[in-house]
């Protein structure tokens, strides 16, 4: 018999594994490969649903299997984004993979699975943990990036993604396993324990370790400079994969890397600040002067999400519980903008053909006004300005890090946020006040709602009853966090 306190922790997770296996079934066993595809498509997105009421209705902090795997606010909060992120992304699916005769069973499945990584690697307190969550995940996104098999550039995306992330398996492993020879541990409170020991910060094997963990990590949350797989994999792979990648992996990436420093490497914290102070700025830096010269959209949004993960760095910089709250913050923001910009996207569209140029936007506001105002919004967002929800994003990772004194990576990141609001203005300029290109044919229900939602969110997260719920849940789960592993 299972014993009741583990299942209610790894409740989640079960319903995300069961429910995969089940699909997998329902789809073996369906004749027919479009109805299977969107019968379980479907079941999919009430599975994940199902999975995020059971982590919405968990309560308190346990941990489970030798304390390898913990539940807690913190948990649950970063649980709720990526299963939410994940079911929309589904809903956007439908009609792109209907038209380019990709509505497989097989797909909706595969996000399971990676979401169950993802889900594994945000309540990851051990080192074989948070391997083998992000195995789990890594697995099933290199068959997602090249689902369009009879695409090149999908086949290309796909061996690209699969080459590279197995590099960073492999020097995330390597650090681990340094680490454990180094402190006799795998579990994050014996390896914290230890590094607080007299003379560990000045261990050379201790760094070495350190050095290969975050380099792994780094390459999951795209950080320069190791980044190199991200514009080709996001332009090569179908939409809805790149709009999947952009979201829900980054934030578990992110979660792991917050819960790692913080609940192993406390005792050399300035070690490890040194480091994601560097990914900060160099993110920042080229995700801001890159996407300058971009024709293609997801492209553009590609070099975005570089710039987007070096801000949310800043707030883990400042290493203080506001930090860790406003990299919170600033992660649900970055989901609800991103999945917004990729409905956009997945909506340019003539005919059957999808359409990925940025000139191709070109006076869209005199044909669909609504979707050009909607994309507006969006941009305005990403490039953080007032009153939108992407200012407050910036607000609160820019706080933390100038009470923490960091004020040259604050200017720093000041300045990139200006370089970068002239990529994303140029957009709205085309669609605004440039000559008109074709029209593009009528927005879809399903991919309309996530845009609406997406621009919604932007707009009223300004109001308490929006922004508010959000900043006071980010908070508790920070405290939780914190207080689980004081820093």
């Amino acid at each position: 018999m299972i014993d009741s306190t583990v299942l209610s922790v790894v409740l989640p997770e079960l319903i995300l594994a069961l429910g995969a296996i089940a699909l997998l079934m329902v789809g073996v066993f369906t004749s027919n490969s479009e109805t299977a595809g969107r019968t379980v498509a479907w079941l999919s997105i009430g599975v994940l649903i199902a999975a995020a009421a059971a982590a919405f209705a968990q309560s308190g902090s346990a941990n489970v299997f030798g304390g390898a795997f913990v539940s807690d606010g913190f948990t649950r909060f970063l649980k709720i984004v990526i299963l939410v992120g994940a079911a929309l992304t589904l809903l956007m699916t439908f009609d792109n993979f209907s038209r380019q005769k990709l509505m497989l069973f097989e797909y909706p499945v595969l996000v399971l699975l990676a979401t169950l990584g993802m889900l594994m690697m945000v309540s990851a307190n051990d080192l074989i943990a948070l391997y083998l969550g992000l195995e789990l995940q890594s697995l099933a996104l290199y068959v997602l990036a090249a689902f369009k098999r009879d695409d090149v550039r999908s086949s290309e995306a796909g061996l690209k993604y699969f080459v590279l992330g197995a590099l960073s398996s492999g020097m995330l492993l390597y650090g681990a396993s340094i680490i454990f020879g180094v402190t006799d541990s795998t579990s994050y409170a014996t390896i914290a324990s230890a590094v607080q020991m007299q003379g560990m910060t000045s261990n050379i094997g201790l760094t070495f370790g350190l050095v290969f963990v975050l380099v792994g990590i780094a390459f999951k949350i795209a950080a320069v400079p190791f980044h190199m797989w991200t514009p080709d994999v996001y332009q090569g792979a179908p939409t809805p994969v790149t709009a999947f990648f952009a979201g829900a992996p980054k934030i578990a990436a992110m979660a792991l890397l917050l819960r790692f420093t913080q609940a192993a490497m406390p005792g050399i914290a300035s070690q490890w600040q040194q480091i994601i102070i560097f990914l900060s700025i160099a993110s920042m830096a080229l995700g801001s002067f890159a996407a300058i010269g971009q024709t293609n959209i997801k492209r553009l949004l590609a070099y975005s999400s570089i710039g987007h993960v070096g801000f949310a760095l800043i707030g883990l910089a400042a290493n203080s519980p506001e930090g860790t709250s406003g990299v919170l913050i600033y992660l649900a923001i970055y989901v609800a903008m991103t999945l917004g910009a990729f409905a956009c996207v997945l909506s340019m569209r003539r005919g059957d053909r999808y359409i990925e140029n940025i000139s191709d936007l070109a006076g869209l506001a005199r044909s669909d006004l609504t979707f050009a105002t909607i994309l507006a919004l969006l941009m305005f967002s990403f490039a953080g300005i007032p009153p939108l929800a992407g200012f407050w994003a910036k607000w609160y990772v820019f706080l933390p890090a100038i009470k923490a004194g960091l004020y040259p990576l604050s200017v720093i990141g000041v300045i990139c946020s200006v370089i970068g609001a002239y990529y994303y203005l140029r957009v709205v300029k085309i669609m605004f006040f440039d000559e008109p290109a074709e029209a593009f044919a009528p927005r879809e229900d399903r991919t309309s709602v996530v845009m609406a939602l997406s621009a919604a969110f932007t707009v009223a997260f300004v109001l308490p009853f929006v922004g508010g719920i959000i900043v006071d849940a980010a908070t508790a789960a920070a405290a939780a966090l914190v207080s689980a592993h004081p820093l």
